[in-house]
């Protein structure tokens, strides 16, 4: 049995969290989540304006805090904070151990961004897997483009002794699966096996969300939020595995909060793909192991597709989202009739957007019309608007029209204090798939 915490499931998650998987009982590995989809666009923006960027800096710092009870608890980490300049990062935490001969694992070939001329040409027109449309339509445009490698590559850096792998984009689940297929020696095509370790992956990749963190069950009743425990998974080679947390710590583990977990970005429940294997979660068995603790078993799985998803991003315009509080009485009211002025003024400009969106915060934001009528005594309400486009000057005019309405719109407003809302660019994303046989993981070890 080997004991796999997981201490971030963002970037931007707790700081602390690692830390406390590390000094609060005997683990094996522990693996940190930071990347998702915008992130790779962001971290690339970082290294165009210096080449030494484009990584979580965060994960370096947690290494400096932590490096003696990782090293000398012999614990081996494994996170994707390589974002899009892996050999960077690990040239950064090697920088933060201070010690000779710590083995460092790089994954790299998933930043296939100066490749997709090759790809289109080659007659790969990595379509968008939500409209079809060829890549070729918005390459100008594209930011970022990242291959998701699967859990082989982390278990192949393990095997060559790291005790640290850094990935750039990988699966969330494959942070887990590579040292369960590692330790255990699992084949490359068990399928049920690797469908095991891949559910498991799933479970935890969002840190304390499966722990209590997030949880609609009996929510006020769960224990001690402030002093969360994040996951650890206790994975047997047959596949079963038990998610539970360090003693002592806050949240909660049942089956129920478990399985909302499960639900988390599932789309067919009987067809999970990964680049691992097709894992089946109708196949799930779950069963409470006591306090905090729950076990999976009887998870099976199918054979890996052919191809390696695509993770893009691109420009595509600009946005600028504003807000205004309006207070009793009739606030709602009060509301409503600012989002008609400020909508007539911008017609009489001549502004055009490729969309507007007003929302009532307090009111029906968060349900839209299924939240009905609110009182006419609600306390307040917000006003928050949104628009987006192609032509900078008009959002950019947008966010001038906002705060003459303090004293030329409906009265008892306030939340002013923010200032004038800021333009930013919106960064779109771009699913595709693309041949395995194309793309190939790059594993590298160095020695600190």
């Amino acid at each position: 049995m080997i004991r796999i915490a997981n201490g971030q499931g963002f970037w931007g998650d707790s700081l602390e969290a690692p830390l406390e998987q590390i000094r609060r009982g005997p683990i094996d590995y522990l693996t940190l989540d930071y990347l998702a989809e915008i992130t790779m666009s962001i971290l690339q923006k970082q290294r165009t304006r210096d080449p030494r960027a484009g990584y979580a800096r965060d994960f370096v710092e947690m290494v400096a805090r932590g490096a003696r009870d990782i090293l000398d608890r012999k614990i081996k980490v494994v996170a994707n904070a390589g974002g899009v300049n892996p050999r960077a990062c690990r040239d950064a935490v090697a920088k933060a151990l201070d010690t000779r001969g710590v083995k460092l694992a790089v994954v790299a070939g998933d930043d296939i961004l100066h490749r997709l001329d090759e790809f289109i040409r080659g007659g790969f027109p990595l379509k968008s897997l939500d409209t079809g449309e060829p890549l070729s339509n918005i390459l100008p445009a594209v930011q970022s483009a990242n291959v998701y490698f699967g859990a082989a590559p982390i278990a192949e850096a393990l095997d060559k002794g790291a005790q640290f792998v850094i990935t750039g984009r990988c699966t969330d689940t494959g942070l887990v699966l590579g040292p369960m297929i590692h330790e255990f020696k699992w084949a490359l095509d068990d399928w049920n096996k690797l469908a095991a370790g891949t559910i498991a992956g799933h479970t935890v990749e969002c840190g304390a969300q499966c722990t209590g963190g997030n949880c609609q069950v009996d929510w006020e009743s769960i224990p001690d939020l402030a002093g969360i425990g994040y996951p650890i998974i206790e994975a047997s080679a047959d596949g079963s595995f038990v998610v539970t947390k360090h003693a002592g710590t806050g949240g909660r583990i049942t089956v129920a909060s478990i399985k909302e977990q499960l639900l988390y970005e599932l789309g067919d429940p009987r067809g999970y793909i990964t680049p691992d294997c097709v894992a089946d979660f109708t196949s799930i068995r779950l069963e409470q192991d006591g306090p905090n603790r729950v076990r999976f078993s009887g998870i099976e799985g199918k054979p890996a597709t052919d191809s390696y998803k695509v993770s893009i991003s691109y420009s595509a315009g600009f946005k600028a989202i504003g807000m205004l509080a309006y207070s009793w009485p009739d606030a709602y009211q009060k509301a409503q009739a600012a989002d008609r002025v400020l909508r007539q003024r911008l017609d009489r400009l001549g502004l055009s957007f490729d969309a507007i969106r007003s929302e009532f915060v307090g009111a029906n934001a968060c349900h839209g019309p299924l939240a009905g009528e609110p009182s006419s005594e609600i306390a307040e309400v917000v006003l928050r608007v949104g628009v987006r486009g192609p032509d900078k000057a008009a959002i950019e005019r947008f966010t001038k029209e906002l705060a003459p309405l303090a004293l030329n719109g409906p009265p008892t407003v306030t939340g002013l204090g923010s200032g004038r809302p800021k333009v930013e660019e919106i960064v779109a994303y771009w699913p595709a798939l693309i041949p395995k046989t194309c793309v190939a993981p790059q594993v590298s070890i160095q020695e600190s």
